[in-house]
């Protein structure tokens, strides 16, 4: 099993719209919608870049920016996160059944080792950030490496996520795909399940879509 983090277990991506809005109103504007849904689920640098164009400010370098959103997201993060609708549920039955798990996230490792005390780090046996890959989602990287992580054949997984560019990632690796839409509407995908929310979702529903007969 491989589980993005934001927008999918917790829903902290409210609290990402608190640090991109500061630090525009830091650059003197404020930003758009469109921007904003454009940066779910991107890298560091692609999410810098996109608030930075949106304020008509493309000269500002994007790791200072991404710095002071660090910085930011970490103190909200302290401030505690709250699970997603039958996130927490559905992690507890993967690991009650023994299922090799991973977290896949394009969160920085700071971030995701604070997130961890709300997670729980006993909860997956090998953690991916978006900076410890070469390249990011959508490439299918970040998903790969999960599934040599565990040991386990990408085919055979079943990754969850929130995001077009989640689930682009998760769909170019070669892993099944469950979709549970958070802050942005994802389209009919070919090769995507999707559910309005996790709660409900189940041991069964994640072996039907490997293919694999009900226990």
């Amino acid at each position: 099993m491989l589980f993005d983090m934001d927008g999918t277990l917790v829903d902290s991506e409210k609290l990402w719209d608190v640090a991109l809005q500061e630090l525009a109103a830091r650059y003197g504007g404020s930003l758009s919608a469109s921007a904003r849904a454009a940066v779910i689920g991107t890298s560091q640098a692609d999410a810098m870049r996109i608030v930075h164009d949106d304020l008509g400010q493309p000269q500002r370098d994007w790791r200072d920016s991404a710095a002071w959103i660090d910085a930011r997201i970490l103190e909200l993060f302290r401030g505690g996160l709250r699970w997603r609708p039958g996130a927490l549920a559905l992690l507890r039955a993967v690991r009650a059944a023994g299922v090799p798990t991973a977290l896949v996230t394009s969160s920085t490792r700071p971030l995701v080792e604070v997130a961890l005390d709300t997670l729980g780090r006993d909860s997956f046996d090998a953690v991916v950030c978006g900076d410890e890959v070469v390249a990011a989602k959508p490439h299918p990287e970040p998903y790969l490496t999960a599934a040599r992580l565990l040991g386990v054949p990408i085919a055979r997984c079943v990754a969850i996520e929130d995001s077009p560019t989640g689930v682009a990632s998760a769909l170019a690796a070669g892993a099944a795909v469950l979709a549970v839409p958070a802050e942005v509407p994802l389209p009919p995908t070919d090769g995507v399940h999707q559910l309005e929310s996790l709660t409900g979702a189940d041991l069964e529903l994640l072996a039907a879509l490997l293919g694999e007969p009900p226990a």
